[in-house]
C-alpha cells in the first residue's frame, strides 16, 4: 500500500495540462497557487481514523474517455442506472474524465439553464463560474487534499438554474471510471438562483477491485433566496479506489437543500458533508446511508452550521457494518451566536452484523446561542433480536428476517433518492454488499 508522499506532478505539468484544456487565466492561477500550497499543507486529520497509509498518490491523472455511440455498449451496471428512454433525459455521462454523452432539453436551454462540463462552462460563462468556484464552499487551502483537488481537477459539471425556473424532471450525471488506473479529481458546481427548483442525482461507478487509484471529489451547492435543491448521490467506487469526498452547501434566506447520499464504496473512504444555513428560515435535511464490508475503513461527517434566524437542520445517518469493516459516523449541529430560534436535530445509528466489524456514532451539538432547539440520538448494536423473533414467529427464515430488518433500517434514506432506477440500483447494491 502506498503512503502519502509528494505528488509526481509539478508546476510545469499543471501548467501544460491547463494550457491543453484552454482554461481561462483565473483558473490557471488557481491551479498554480494550489500546487504551490499542496506540499506544505497538512493532510486531513479525522478523529479516530488513521489515513496515514491510505493511497492518495498512486494513480494515472490524464486519462481520456471516448464518446458513447450506443447505450447498448455500456456495461450492465451503467445501463440499469439510466433506465428506459435515455434519449429524452437531461443527462450527462462522464467516461473516465471526459463527457461521453450530454443531453439537455431545448425547453430548459431556452429558459437559460446551463448544464455542461465545468471546463466548457469556465470559457462560455467564465464570470458566473468564477463567482462561485471554491469561494464560499470548499477552499483550496483547507488541507493538502483540497489543494491537490484544485491543482489536478480533471473532470466536473456545472449546473446553473436561473431565477424562478422550476425544473420538474430530475437531472442526472453518471461518472464512470472505466480505466482501472484513472484518478478522478471531480468538481460539481450547482447554483440554484432565487426561487428556482431542481433535483440533481449523481452516480460514481468504477470496477478496479485489484488496481489502486484515487477519487478526490468536491461538490459545491448554492441555494439562493427561496430556492429548493434536492441533491441525491450514490457513490459506488470499487475496492481499489481510495475516496476523499467533500460536499458543501450554502443555503440562503427561505431556501432549502436536501441531501440523500448512498455511500456504498468498497475502498477506504473519508467523506464530509457540510451545510451552511446562512439565511433566515433556511432549511436542510442531510440523510446518508452506508454499508461497510471486508477490511475497509470509513469516516463520515455530516455537519450543519446555523447562521440564520429560525434555520432548521436535520441529520440522519444509518450504517451497516460487516466482516472487519470499521466506520465512524460524526453528526455535528453547530448553532452560531445570533442564530436565534434555530433547530438542530440529528440521529446516527449503526448496525453491526459481524464480530469483527466496528461502528462508532458520535453526536455533537455545539451551541453558541440561548434561544434554540437541539437534540440528538445515537446507537450502535446488533440486529434487534425481538424484531427477528417477531418475523421468524410468522414463518420467515432468520436470513430473510435479517434482510428485511436491514432494508427497513436503511429505507429512510434509500427512498429519498429521487430517480426510481437509481433508487432500485441502490437497493441492489445494498443487497449485494450485505449478503
Amino acid at each position: 500500500m502506498a503512503v502519502d508522499t509528494q505528488l509526481p506532478f509539478d508546476k510545469d505539468y499543471v501548467a501544460n495540462y491547463s494550457d491543453k484544456r484552454n482554461e481561462p487565466v483565473w483558473f490557471k492561477d488557481i491551479r498554480q497557487k494550489a500546487i504551490d500550497l499542496a506540499d506544505d499543507l497538512p493532510m486531513p486529520n479525522p478523529e479516530k481514523t488513521r489515513i496515514k497509509n491510505w493511497n492518495f498518490t498512486d494513480f494515472e491523472h490524464d486519462v481520456a474517455g471516448s464518446d458513447i455511440q450506443s447505450f447498448d455498449e455500456l456495461p450492465e451496471k451503467i445501463r440499469v442506472l439510466l433506465g428506459e428512454n435515455v434519449e429524452d433525459r437531461n443527462l450527462i455521462v462522464v467516461r473516465n474524465n471526459d463527457v461521453a454523452y450530454a443531453q439537455l432539453s431545448d425547453d430548459l436551454k431556452a429558459k437559460g439553464v446551463i448544464f455542461e462540463d465545468i471546463f466548457t462552462a469556465m470559457n462560455e460563462h467564465s464570470d458566473l463560474v468564477q463567482k462561485y468556484f471554491m469561494q464560499d464552499g470548499v477552499s483550496i487551502d483547507e488541507n493538502k487534499l483540497t489543494a491537490r483537488h484544485a491543482a489536478l481537477m480533471n473532470s466536473g459539471i456545472f449546473l446553473y438554474v436561473p431565477k424562478n425556473v422550476v425544473i420538474e424532471e430530475p437531472i442526472q450525471v453518471v461518472f464512470w471510471q472505466e480505466d482501472d488506473r484513472a484518478a478522478l479529481f471531480n468538481h460539481v458546481l450547482l447554483v440554484a438562483d432565487e426561487h428556482s427548483q431542481v433535483t440533481y442525482v449523481e452516480n460514481y461507478v468504477s470496477n478496479n477491485d485489484e488496481t489502486e487509484t484515487v477519487a478526490n471529489i468536491v461538490s459545491e451547492v448554492f441555494a439562493l433566496d427561496g430556492a429548493k435543491v434536492s441533491y441525491g448521490a450514490v457513490d459506488n467506487f470499487a475496492q481499489g479506489t481510495t475516496s476523499y469526498v467533500n460536499r458543501r452547501g450554502h443555503v440562503e434566506r427561505d431556501a432549502t437543500l436536501e441531501w440523500a447520499l448512498g455511500q456504498m464504496n468498497d475502498g477506504h473512504t473519508l467523506s464530509e458533508n457540510v451545510t451552511n444555513l446562512v439565511g433566515d428560515n433556511s432549511l436542510s435535511h442531510a440523510k446518508a446511508v452506508s454499508v461497510g464490508r471486508g477490511n475497509q475503513k470509513q469516516d463520515f461527517t455530516a455537519n450543519i452550521r446555523h447562521w440564520g434566524l429560525a434555520s432548521e437542520g436535520y441529520i440522519l445517518q444509518h450504517g451497516v457494518m460487516k466482516d472487519n469493516a470499521a466506520s465512524i459516523f460524526n453528526g455535528i449541529g453547530k448553532v452560531e451566536n445570533g442564530a436565534t430560534k434555530a433547530n438542530a436535530e440529528q440521529e446516527s445509528r449503526v448496525l453491526m452484523l459481524s464480530e469483527g466489524s466496528r461502528g462508532d456514532a458520535n453526536p455533537i451539538l455545539l451551541i453558541d446561542e440561548d434561544d434554540v432547539t437541539a437534540g440528538h440520538a445515537a446507537s450502535v448494536g446488533r440486529v434487534d433480536p425481538i424484531q427477528l423473533y417477531y418475523l421468524m414467529s410468522r414463518g420467515i427464515s432468520q436470513q430473510e428476517a435479517e434482510r428485511l430488518v436491514i432494508h427497513g433500517f436503511l429505507a429512510p434514506v434509500v427512498r429519498e433518492i429521487p430517480i426510481e432506477t437509481v433508487q432500485s440500483q441502490l437497493r441492489e447494491v445494498i443487497e449485494g454488499k450485505v449478503y
